[in-house]
């Protein structure tokens, strides 16, 4: 008997080679009609800002919409409503703009469907892991035999290796209430979350001033060890930044590093932005004393150039106890105790984690080391071009000198509330859409601030910006 030519016709119309032929190509040709449209000369709008209310507004009445639609016009409509990373006037969060090959590699990832769980579900991802782990040991100058694996994003990394600092701490379980770390005030947010998940107390994280440059003070160590220690907290683990969210400040790692084997205490090193910068030879001094941490997290969407989430966590070779979070999974795997760095789910709180590692080992295979050099070279120098331009404008002002290819400054004059001036050229910026910047509090302060991640960015847009605030600052104080 002939099946109905109606059964299941949706789902083999999906599952249609010929179709997704059609639709693929036509996907291609979007995104690269995208990256040509953004590289032209001339300013391009970055961001056409819609409110909350208008983008559900227009999602909910096209998600009713009962007219066919193919993934071809659901994807301009998409690009049409979202920001463009790829805009040279893109100079806000740290996002990666991404290597065009990654939407490739994404889309192999989402046929392929494997993960990382167990050996046979990811026989090719746990082995790249392996590899290109290894290869960053290297570079960071860890021992050899250095271990690590991928976790999705710097939040995932921070938390894991946290935990293997405490399970390697030899700190009896009954005691955990007493346990705190030391940390730079500051530090990601994501370390305070990923101690309180942990069941430290907040009184238990120890924030350290910072200096004029804003990194750690490393002569307070000591001392607030010391005060720690009196009142009867072990503190087992110490965090350098490389660098700091807010103004991409470095803590000395050198210094920090002599700290924590002086009191044989964890010393991590949150590198997930400038961690990078050991690609570079002329910006590599400043992760100076790295290779002295016992772990490192590192974001591959971030400044290597990959879609998000996608973090290495590196730890430095027998410095770790294995088997972090324990778990006892008998339909995985028999051997419960090894580390078997082919079954990943054995390290981290992820079980089905998806093979992001592709992107990281396709962009090696393909262009070697040399792409993150040209790329750190190319924004750090960027930062300091930046830097430069501001310090000639008499109305700018910077923060602090830079370091990296996060800048921040503003706009000064004898007219008004500096915050509240700054505060509305910021808003303005927004609703205009040609650069994206963001904006941060310093000490009380509010500062515009940028960090360049368009390696495609160049001095025209830098002053085009420039220019931009001075045309919004000048319409305000006189509107006339």
């Amino acid at each position: 008997m002939r099946t109905s030519t109606n059964k299941n016709e949706i789902l083999l119309n999906a599952y249609s080679t010929d179709n997704f032929k059609k639709e693929a190509q036509k996907i291609i040709d979007i995104i690269a009609n995208e990256l040509e449209n953004v590289q032209a000369n001339g300013p391009q709008k970055t961001i056409d800002r819609k409110s909350p209310e208008e983008q559900l507004a227009y999602w909910s009445e096209e998600f009713a919409s009962t007219d066919s639609s193919s993934l071809s016009q659901l994807s301009k409509k998409i690009m049409e409503h979202s920001i463009h990373f790829h805009s040279k006037g893109y100079m806000g969060h740290q996002v990666a703009v991404t290597l065009p090959i990654t939407s490739l590699t994404s889309a192999l990832i989402g046929y392929m469907n494997n993960c990382t769980t167990v050996y046979e579900l990811g026989m090719a991802g746990n082995a790249m892991e392996k590899v290109v782990i290894s290869h960053m040991a290297e570079k960071y100058g860890y021992d050899k035999g250095a271990t690590g694996f991928v976790t999705s994003g710097g939040s995932m990394g921070n938390l894991t290796a946290l935990v293997t600092a405490r399970t390697s701490s030899g700190v009896e379980e009954k005691d955990y209430h007493k346990l705190a770390i030391i940390v730079s005030e500051e530090a990601h947010y994501s370390v305070d979350r990923a101690a309180k998940i942990m069941g430290i107390a907040s009184e238990n994280i120890i924030k350290i001033p910072t200096d004029n440059s804003f990194a750690i003070r490393t002569d307070l160590l000591e001392s607030y060890y010391e005060k720690a220690t009196s009142d009867g907290k072990i503190v087992f683990c110490v965090i350098g930044c490389a660098c700091t969210t807010s103004v991409g400040a470095h803590d000395n790692l050198e210094q920090i590093g002599a700290f924590a084997e002086k009191h044989n205490i964890w010393f991590h090193v949150d590198g997930v932005h400038g961690g990078a910068a050991i690609f570079s030879e002329k910006y590599k001094y400043l992760l100076k004393g790295v290779e002295r941490s016992d772990s490192l997290i590192v974001d591959f969407h971030k400044m290597m150039m990959t879609p998000p989430l996608s973090t290495a966590v590196i730890y430095n070779a027998g410095h770790r106890k294995i088997n972090e979070f324990s778990p006892k999974a008998a339909y995985l795997w028999q051997d419960q105790l090894s580390e078997e760095w082919w079954n990943s789910a054995k390290h981290t709180l992820e079980c089905t984690k998806p093979l992001t590692i592709i992107h990281t080992y396709a962009i090696m295979r393909l262009y070697g080391d040399e792409i993150y050099r040209q790329n750190v070279d190319t924004l750090y120098d960027l930062g300091k071009e930046f830097a430069e331009l501001i310090r000639k404008q008499p109305d700018m002002e910077l923060a602090i000198e830079p370091c990296s290819n996060i800048v921040c400054f503003r706009y000064v004059s004898d007219n008004g509330n500096i915050n509240e001036t700054n505060r509305m050229i910021a808003e303005a910026l927004l609703k205009d859409g040609t650069y994206y910047t963001v904006n941060t509090a310093i000490r009380g302060e509010f500062y515009l601030r940028v960090t360049l991640m368009n390696p495609l960015t160049s001095t025209e847009e830098l002053t085009g910006l420039l220019q931009k605030i001075r045309e919004v600052a000048n319409k305000h104080n006189d509107p006339e």
